[in-house]
């Protein structure tokens, strides 16, 4: 490509200058066909040049921005630019989330309700009269009843305990508020700098039973000129949205907090005494109002008492549904005209009592206990919560003691006092005039009206004074019913059809239904205010007479703005409401109420709920209030902990999921929970038609309160989002509400092998074959067959090299073997064998020994007595029940006529706890090789035949399946050849094995490669490193080994206990610099997380990241892949190949058996690493499971292997009776129907790489996806466990292990819980939420067990069907099985 661009630019340089030469074309830009090279002029605008260059080039930039004036050379740069941008689809490709192309395809259902009535029109409140000699602001009639009615009382606090009620009158009010004015003023900071300015914020903390602080504080803020923002007292460092509080007053620039004396001593405090500094807040100078704090102002001071103006007068704070807190400003002009128009509808007159048990801080409370109170000189009575709690009659008992005209309450107050009243002779209701339910926008708060009045119109209530009223804190006062006295106008009500609703739709139905909503009208708009609904989503366009929409209020008494956000104001607060023919409908901006409601007959307004409390699930809106009031008429409706529950949606699988937690009474049994929530789930289903997602129940006073009491939503869905809500019972019902899957997979007809074969090639891909190196040139040991030939060898060339160094737990030497001393132990052992064992050629012997010396000269042992040996893990002394039985069943099944151990072990089998498990009589003889016979062998045995059976290779499969391969000398030799090879093993080399020596690889590295090369081997037994972590890399740093073969539970074992000791262990001086090749051996899916995650750890230790690598080996053939790195220099001379790549996959494609490649950080990209690279001799294809055709390249299937190193056959198998016969005799259907493959059982692919190995070759990639036999097929896909687990075990920091299987149909998912066990249930959801997020699957049980369940091999590998069989048989002793509905 060079030289013809050179050429190129030559041969343009040599033509005469006819035309400037443009910029070069960019070659990296993907092209259809291959087009002929020609320079054209781009057309080009005309447009202004520069002054033209001297000479005949044009300046052009080279990489490094040097300018050069020669064509050829920055034609050639520029070329060499473009070719380091390396060529790449283009990335909008990856991230395009195709999740609709999966689903169904909804047709709109033309049979659905929609709105048929006229468009419907703004509604005119009427002309608000000026009130007679108003006082032109608050601060003005504060003033005025200060003067002429000092002695008036103007607030009287009650209290919970038996302390005397505390009256306020104006003229205290109004002295007390002048002097803290006079002090926020002058006497914070100095004169030339005071902390506050006319117009500051502060923040005004007071509790709940001292309104009269508070009220002191409010209007010495207002005559301060100074902005209050009222806000909850933060109890705790960890309150309930106490973090977005703080950011309401950073926002808001609050400096200084007002609280009062008692307050103040109850707030938590540091070590130095001082306020706490609570998460997310400002630094706060705390300032105490109490008189005796304060500076008398001198006596010709006096504020400026304006008129109302459009300053702001006070922050109300508001919470979202999403937790985040704003602050909502409302200006004096509109606070005073909100005052004047409650006088108008509320009818208040000069000094009327009112009582109130509203929070006074905010919203309704605040309106008409603080503000329209002092306008009209009223006389304030304060219930506080905590009385309310004590005694839920007290408010009535203050309207009867003080004959209160006005009283503003909330529905749950009625109710309370409801169930608490008992005919009390005294009680009479029948000075009210007003009784203000704040919370009458609440659809439900109609029955706690009707049943309130059906109680006590005996004591003198009448129906005519019950006024429910709606609001908001952006509308203010949206609607209130007037009092109206001596009236017996019914009120507005309206009986609605749910299921309509739900749609958006206003039909009426009839009372007799259970489906029915009941609405009570909310009177008309306020004066001087318009109303119009408009459509909740898109342009704020009128709706239609019968439709649901968001009422909207342009009104002076309104909120302004969120304070500092003025993108999200002009959302809400400057509407400008349009008709269908795309007009406005006024010049006036609207303010948005957070109301759903309508306009009814008689312009009355009435409120369906509240756009805070809607939940969108499937296309249809439903209520959180609605469900809530389901949920708690459900009998016995004194389950629920007074009454304290909540509803809100949860986004999970694109739609909105519903959640309701409730608090139980203390005393509710588990049976009692499962009936109420069975009930629940019946009646919510049958009322609105929709499904609950998940039903939690929390123990009594657990979930997390706002100041008054009340379930703080936003902070109880987020512990449900994270898991650490705690719930005591649970129930998902993922089954009955995930209505969205994706389509289930459809078979498609295979394609026949005559329409896809041309040549090498496969349905028009190369095929997926690929082979590693020639095994042909021999060295000086290979000229031997057998194993026990090449040690007889090596004991009379080499009798002093050492082969095994075996390290002790404490990491010193413990013992060491010489190519003589184990020539010499193995001819002793094969006298044993002969003389006292009385065996003959070809008998079965059970090496069971702990991974140690003995080991391996008792494998040598039996070559030279020509025995077949089978090595056994010894059971384990602290789980002898369930081992023991494991060692006897391998006995059975390799019909093994002798076992070999050591004396510790043989004492172990006789011991009482062992005979318990397995008769020791039932044992075959026994040989203990510690006291060997002092003779030789007189004639060591020499196999007649290669194809012999050299050994028997036993283990126990992840799918349960306990199988014994048969291992034939050549074979034997072939694989210990390769090995050599691959990883270049030679008598000078050191290396160090730290795996389990009883089957596939791991013996063979154990006990067979030293043998065969002559390479010193340092073995580290797994098991010492339960006790010592640090013991293999110590070792392999001690020794300075450069090439080491571990597992992966030794290296998950290493990264989980030594990531904190890295520091301490690099002090001790380890050191990993000279580790060349760190190969883990494993017969399964490389692990890239943890591999990184060993990477990451020990680099700080000098592990150079390329040095781990991993191989690949399986039943039919030990060792298919293995690839040891080679670092520095050795790169270049060694064999090894390139480094193993990684390439991500997307997940859902290996669902449909295809493969697709993606790019890194895609949102459903796999991880996959390369097994390693294709051992000498060694030949791979890709072969369709089911019709045994090969595949094409970067294609899934089965991996075949066709080797002299494949085992010849199982010898016997055990738990599969019916295991296919072809594993080792399978052929190609088409193609290459000659050569005799092994299948190995695992699915991947090939994929023909851009590196090249040291003989030029193109390198071929394998990579293992995951074992045929534990694919899962559900709903048509394939999955395999290992990615339903990887997402689990991130799911939740409590769970440390996981595994999944499927049981008729459902998927169980059983975790391991490290934590207490109340945590337990908090993992369901968590676990039912990421598999469909992840997966598209609906978990059918989820198992919660202590860690350690899980059963897993030596190898490090779980076995899923061994758990299965204990969940099936109920013997996992789970802390909570939960069964989703």
């Amino acid at each position: 490509l060079f030289q013809q661009m050179s050429s190129l630019c030559l041969t343009q340089t040599s033509q005469s200058a006819s035309y400037s030469l443009t910029a070069p074309p960019d070659i990296t830009s993907y092209m259809a066909d291959p087009a002929p090279i020609s320079v054209q002029r781009p057309q080009v605008a005309m447009i202004t040049r520069p002054p033209p260059k001297y000479g005949n080039a044009e300046l052009m930039e080279t990489g490094d921005g040097v300018p050069v004036s020669s064509r050829v050379s920055a034609k050639i740069q520029q070329l060499v630019n473009t070719l380091k941008r390396p060529k790449r689809r283009p990335l909008r490709e990856f991230f395009v989330e195709d999740f609709e192309e999966l689903l169904e395809v909804q047709q709109p259902d033309p049979s659905l309700p929609r709105p048929e009535g006229a468009e419907s029109t703004p509604i005119q409140g009427e002309e608000l009269d000026r009130l007679k000699n108003c006082p032109a602001s608050l601060e003005a009639a504060l003033l005025r009843w200060g003067a002429i009615a000092p002695k008036a009382p103007c607030l009287t606090t009650t209290h919970s305990n038996t302390k005397q009620p505390y009256t306020l009158t104006y003229g205290k009010l109004w002295s007390k508020s002048l002097k803290l004015a006079y002090n926020l003023l002058h006497k914070l900071g100095s004169k030339q700098e005071p902390i506050i300015h006319p117009g500051d914020r502060v923040a005004l903390v007071y509790p709940n039973n001292d309104p009269a602080a508070f009220m002191v504080a409010f209007y010495g803020c207002l005559l301060a000129e100074v902005v209050p923002v009222p806000i909850e007292v933060p109890l705790t460092k960890k309150d309930a949205g106490s973090q977005q509080i703080g950011f309401l007053l950073n926002s808001c620039g609050v400096a200084v907090a007002l609280t009062s004396d008692a307050c103040h001593k109850g707030l938590p405090k540091s070590a130095s005494g001082d306020v706490m500094q609570f998460k997310g807040w400002p630094k706060l100078l705390w300032v105490l109002t109490d008189s005796k704090h304060l500076s008398k102002p001198p006596r010709e001071w006096f504020p400026l008492i304006k008129d109302a103006n459009n300053d702001t007068a006070y922050i109300e704070y508001k919470t979202c549904k999403d937790g985040s807190v704003l602050g909502i400003t409302v200006t004096r002009m509109a606070m005073l005209t909100h005052c004047q128009t409650l006088t108008h509808t509320c009818g208040y007159r000069e000094a009327e009592t009112m009582v109130n048990v509203l929070d006074f801080k905010k919203g309704i409370g605040l309106w008409h206990s603080v503000h329209t109170s002092v306008l009209n000189m009223l006389h304030v009575v304060s219930v506080p919560y905590a009385l309310m709690k004590v005694n839920p009659l007290s408010w009535i008992q203050k309207v009867c003691q003080y004959k209160a005209k006005v009283a503003c309450v909330k529905s749950r107050d009625l109710h309370w006092a409801l169930m608490a009243y008992k005919d009390q002779s005294d009680t009479t209701m029948s000075s009210l005039r007003m009784l203000l339910i704040a919370d009458g926008s609440n659809p439900w708060s109609i029955s706690s009206c009707d049943a309130f009045l059906n109680v006590f119109q005996s004591v003198g209530l009448r129906s005519e004074v019950i006024c429910p009223c709606a609001g908001s804190p952006e509308a203010l006062t949206v609607a209130v019913r007037r009092p109206q006295e001596g009236s017996s106008k019914p009120s507005g009500r309206g009986v609605l059809s749910m299921t309509n609703l739900s749609h958006g739709v206003i039909r009426v139905d009839t009372e007799e239904k259970l489906s029915v909503l009941t609405l009570q009208d909310v009177d008309t708009a306020m004066p001087g205010a318009m109303v119009c609904v408009v459509k909740l989503e898109g342009v704020p366009q009128l709706c239609k007479t019968d439709e649901i929409g968001e009422i909207c209020v342009s009104s002076v008494a309104s909120g302004t703005s969120y304070y500092g956000l003025s993108g999200m104001s002009k959302n809400t607060f400057e509407v400008c409401p349009v008709a269908c023919d795309g007009g406005f409908v006024s010049d006036c901006v609207f303010v948005r109420s957070g109301l759903l409601g309508f306009v009814g007959p008689g312009g009355m307004i009435f409120i369906s709920g509240t756009l805070e409390g809607l939940m969108q699930v499937g296309g249809r809106k439903h209520n959180a209030d609605d469900i809530i009031a389901t949920a708690l008429a459900v009998e016995p409706m004194k389950f629920i902990y007074r009454g304290r529950t909540v509803v809100f949606s949860v986004n999970v699988l694109y739609d909105e999921r519903i959640v309701l937690v409730a608090e139980q009474r203390p005393d509710s049994t588990e049976e009692e929970s499962y009936q109420w929530m069975s009930r629940v789930l019946q009646a919510i289903d049958g009322i609105h038609q929709v499904g609950v997602y998940c039903l939690a129940l929390v123990p009594a006073n657990t979930l997390p309160k706002t100041p008054l009491g009340g379930i703080h939503l936003s902070e109880t869905k987020q512990l449900f989002l994270e898991g650490a809500l705690h719930p005591c019972s649970i129930l998902m019902c993922p089954h009955s509400c995930i209505t969205n899957l994706p389509k289930p997979r459809q078979k498609q007809p295979e394609v026949g092998p005559a329409s896809v074969m041309v040549g090498n090639l496969v349905a028009g891909k190369r095929m997926a074959q690929a082979s590693g190196r020639d095994l042909s040139h021999m060295e000086e040991n290979e000229q031997f067959l057998f194993l026990s030939e090449v040690l007889q060898w090596r004991a009379q060339t080499t009798p002093d090299h050492i082969l095994y160094t075996l390290i002790n737990s404490r990491g010193a030497i413990g013992s060491s073997l010489t190519c003589l001393q184990l020539h010499k132990r193995a001819e002793k052992i094969a006298t044993l064998l002969y003389e006292r064992g009385q065996l003959r050629d070809g008998d079965h012997v059970a090496l069971v020994y702990p991974p140690g010396l003995d080991l391996i000269a008792a494998f040598y042992g039996c070559l030279y007595a020509g025995c077949i040996p089978i090595t056994v893990r010894p059971p384990h002394p602290q789980n002898i029940s369930t081992t023991l039985p494991t060692v006897k069943m391998i006995l059975e099944v390799s019909r093994s006529v002798c076992v070999m151990t050591t004396q510790a072990i043989l004492k172990l089998l006789k011991s009482r706890d062992a005979s318990v498990a397995v008769d020791f009589k039932s044992w075959p003889p026994i040989l203990e090789t510690d006291d060997l016979p002092k003779r030789r062998c007189p004639l060591l045995y020499k196999p007649c035949d290669p194809d012999t059976l050299a050994y028997l290779d036993f283990s126990v499969s992840t799918t349960g399946m306990l199988a014994g391969v048969k291992m034939s000398h050549n074979a034997t030799s072939a694989l210990c050849r390769s090995v050599k090879l691959q990883c270049e093993f030679y008598p000078s080399r050191e290396v160090a094995v730290c795996l389990d020596p009883y089957c596939g690889l791991g013996f063979v590295l154990w006990c067979l490669c030293s043998v065969y090369a002559g390479q010193q081997s340092v073995l580290i037994s797994p098991m010492d490193l339960e006790v010592n972590p640090a013991l293999w890399l110590q070792s392999v740093s001690q020794f300075k080994v450069r090439d080491t073969f571990c597992s992966y539970s030794v290296m998950e074992l290493c990264t989980r206990s030594l990531s904190s000791l890295t520091d301490s262990l690099k002090g001790r001086g380890m050191d990993l610099t000279r580790v060349r090749s760190c190969v883990v051996v494993a017969e399964e899916r490389p692990r890239v997380a943890l591999t990184q995650s060993f990477c990451k750890l020990f680099k700080d230790v000098g592990l150079h990241p390329r040095a781990v690598s991993t191989a690949f080996g399986c039943r039919v053939n030990l060792a298919v892949c293995l690839q040891p790195h080679r670092l520095g220099k050795l790169a270049e001379q060694g064999t090894s190949g390139p480094d193993p790549t990684t390439v991500y996959v997307d997940m859902r494609a290996l669902r449909h058996d295809r493969v697709r490649l993606v790019e890194r950080g895609s949102p459903h990209g796999l991880p996959l690493m390369e097994s390693g690279k294709i051992l000498p001799g060694v030949r791979i294809i890709i072969a369709n499971p089911e019709t045994k055709g090969p595949i094409g390249d970067s294609h899934l299937g089965e991996i075949w292997v066709h080797s002299p190193q494949n085992a010849s056959g199982y010898f016997t198998v055990f738990g599969e009776e019916n295991v296919r016969s072809d594993h080792f005799g399978a052929r190609l259907s088409f193609g290459d129907t000659q050569t005799v493959w092994a299948r190995t059982g695992y699915l991947g692919f090939l994929r023909r790489t851009d590196l090249t190995d040291a003989s030029g070759e193109r390198h071929d990639a394998l990579y293992v996806v995951g074992a045929l036999d534990e694919v899962m097929e559900l709903r048509g896909m394939k999955y395999h466990p290992i990615d339903i687990e990887t997402s689990i075990i991130r799911a939740h920091r409590n769970i440390t292990e996981c595994a999944v299987f499927t049981w008729t149909n459902l998927l169980v998912v059983v975790v391991e819980l490290d934590g207490s066990e109340q945590e337990a249930l908090d993992l369901v959801p968590m676990v039912t939420n990421v598999v469909l997020e992840e997966h598209y699957l609906i978990v059918g049980v989820v198992v919660v067990v202590d860690t350690g369940v899980i059963p897993i091999n030596s190898r490090g590998e779980k076995q899923r069907m061994h758990l299965r069989d204990g969940f099936l048989a109920d013997q996992l002793d789970p802390i909570y099985v939960a069964y989703n509905m």
